[in-house]
């Protein structure tokens, strides 16, 4: 037996509520259970119940056990003295607030069954416990789930979005910038490209985007890229002489050129690929935060990404050493990706603090927009019957994956609990 659990019966009311009294033998009546505090203390808030008649309104705590009050020393805390009712499993002990005034205790009875279903979703073997009995749930409850889950996906993101917006003083082209730089390591190297831009600040960078050759100069060189010794090519000996003169300009301190993941990597994914395309961004795209408010359109934010390259690296994959000539061009695919992790996020995060629904509207439009992505978790989903029509859908399916099937939270996810309230019905 958990907590979580005992919150999932007493929360959506699957306790026999006929003839039900308190450890004095009072009789009880819940009128309203409360809601979850996702705070710090009682678990549920703003709860009405009547005991021998009187009605009552207040908080209500839930233990294994009743004797959990004092190991929690609630008995000693004020912040627990305004609790009407204790729910527990199993009464051990009478409980008493901060004045010693006596805590009404409920044992919870409830189906066995119940428990049963629930211990058997959680023993489930493999991420997605409910598996087997996902078909049963109504199509359009799946959907309306979805739906929330993309919301809670973007508040997420958008969280840790605000938190740099704090530490940048509210600079949005900064935060905008590090956040598309993350983007662009696309997984393994999302963290040191996170490193580059917060090591590289924008004001920099942007005084020399008329150059592509400076903005990669700073990029490779900040990144640790630019060795000092050894038989290099032209190019890198002219990026190199001119990363020197501007590191000394600015006081920059390069990364370790370790932190940069080659192996297991597609060439076309390789760091230097994308921070030359990251360069382009830079070159080609002069006030980039305030163009992505301007956009109005799939296509128009797409043509922001269709760069390529500088003419060395069709030649190159690595410095130094050539390779059959071709264009490296942002994919479709990897387009997406940015659209997806960056642009989204950040129209949503602007039109919430500006209040500006138009924004936050387009940034829905745009994941209804653009087709499904295509990753192992929207490919397990698939093969459960469970098809996504767009990116809006992918973005939901990814959420509920990371946030609830991985962490083993049924109780906290819509499928779950109508799977195991359906099979005790």
């Amino acid at each position: 037996m958990n907590e979580a659990f005992l919150h999932f019966v007493w929360r959506y009311g699957l306790f026999r509520h006929q003839s039900i009294f308190t450890d004095q033998g009072e009789s009880l009546e819940i009128i309203r259970p409360g809601e979850l505090n996702a705070n710090a203390g009682p678990d549920f808030i703003n709860a009405r119940i009547r005991i021998e008649g009187i009605l009552w309104a207040g908080n209500v705590e839930i233990h294994i056990r009743s004797s959990d009050w004092y190991r929690h020393n609630h008995h000693n805390n004020k912040a627990f003295d305004n609790v009407i009712l204790q729910v527990v499993y199993k009464h051990d002990r009478p409980a008493v607030n901060t004045r010693r005034e006596h805590i009404p205790t409920l044992k919870l009875s409830f189906d066995a069954h119940l428990y049963e279903t629930y211990c058997n979703l959680m023993g489930m073997k493999g991420w997605v416990s409910c598996r087997e009995k996902i078909h049963s749930l109504d199509p359009f409850i799946f959907k309306c789930w979805l739906n929330t889950l993309v919301i809670e996906r973007l508040q997420e993101r958008t969280e840790n979005i605000s938190l740099m917006l704090d530490q940048y003083i509210n600079n949005w082209d900064e935060v905008f910038y590090i956040h598309l730089a993350r983007s662009f390591g696309f997984g393994l190297n999302n963290i040191p490209f996170e490193m580059l831009a917060r090591s590289l600040p924008l004001k920099y960078i942007t005084k020399h985007r008329d150059s592509l050759l400076q903005t990669e100069a700073l990029l490779f060189g900040q990144a640790g890229l630019l060795e000092k010794h050894g038989d290099f090519d032209a190019y890198y000996v002219t990026l190199r002489e001119e990363y020197e003169h501007l590191r000394r300009k600015y006081g920059l301190q390069p990364l370790e050129k370790h932190l940069w993941k080659f192996l297991r990597v597609r060439p076309v994914n390789f760091p230097t690929i994308r921070i030359s395309q990251f360069a382009s961004i830079i070159h080609h795209s002069p006030r980039l935060f305030p163009m992505i408010l301007e956009c109005k359109s799939l296509e128009a934010f797409r043509k922001i990404f269709e760069i390529e390259t500088s003419l060395y690296w069709q030649r190159h994959y690595i410095f130094n050493t050539l390779s059959d000539q071709k264009i490296k061009k942002l994919g479709k695919e990897s387009i997406n990706i940015l659209i997806i992790n960056t642009i989204i996020p950040f129209l949503f995060i602007y039109g919430s603090v500006y209040h500006d629904e138009i924004l936050k509207n387009r940034a829905i439009e745009l994941l209804e927009n653009m087709p499904p992505e295509r990753n192992r978790i929207v490919k397990y989903w698939s093969g459960l019957g469970l098809h996504a029509s767009s990116a809006f859908y992918t973005q939901g399916l990814l959420q509920l994956a990371n946030s609830y099937c991985a962490r083993k939270r049924c109780l906290a996810c819509s499928v779950g609990i109508k799977i195991i309230k359906s099979d005790n019905m």
